[in-house]
């Protein structure tokens, strides 16, 4: 199997990209105690962290042939596990409201319902689309922002307009990307169904 890029896709576990995704999902717990207990200066410090070796493992699997069945489910699973615990951790202070939490859970949770019929269809998943990069990277982005803004009344001003206009742009592009994926699965059903 080969990416869109042509690259080999590999049944490998033991390599170095997955193991900073391993890293990745070892910080999560750590992440969620900081964010809980207010320790903003420090969770920031594991999401940046978190986020240089979601980069670098990219990097890396690409430039060193390292592309892996393993990491393609692992990346995009360590970038939604931390947007939910970031997510849950910010509207458990009160620093987004719930609405958002549930948006954003339908989402993936009508994502995830399309699992069994990709499977059916033979498809463990379908291909990252770039909308859907791009609202995961504007929510990446959006809740560090609106916690740098909980450290200081000066830095709440900017970082909090920038982190809620990327909330807010990432979400409506996840739903789109979403919408893209419920038609690409609407595709694949119709073709494998066609008489």
């Amino acid at each position: 199997m080969a990416t869109a890029s042509g690259q080999v896709v590999s049944d490998r576990v033991l390599t170095v990209p997955n193991a900073l995704s391993f890293l990745r999902l070892l910080l999560v717990p750590v992440f969620a105690l900081l964010i809980l207990d207010g320790r903003d200066g420090w969770a920031l410090a594991v999401l940046a962290v978190s986020g240089a070796s979601d980069y670098l493992d990219g990097n890396l699997a690409r430039r060193w042939n390292q592309v892996t069945r393993l990491g393609q489910v692992l990346d995009p699973f360590a970038d939604r596990l931390y947007i939910l615990t970031t997510l849950l951790g910010l509207a458990y202070r009160g620093l987004v409201p719930w609405w958002l939490v549930v948006v954003l859970v339908a989402r993936d949770a009508t994502m995830l319902a399309t699992l069994p019929v990709l499977a059916r269809l033979g498809h463990s998943a379908l291909p990252v689309h770039f909308l859907g990069k791009a609202g995961t990277f504007c929510l990446l982005y959006a809740f560090p922002l609106l916690l740098l803004g909980e450290l200081s009344a000066t830095l709440s001003l900017v970082a909090g307009a920038l982190g809620w206009a990327f909330a807010l742009w990432g979400t409506g592009l996840y739903w789109w990307a979403g919408v893209l994926y419920l038609q690409q699965v609407r595709q694949l059903w119709r073709a494998e169904h066609r008489p």
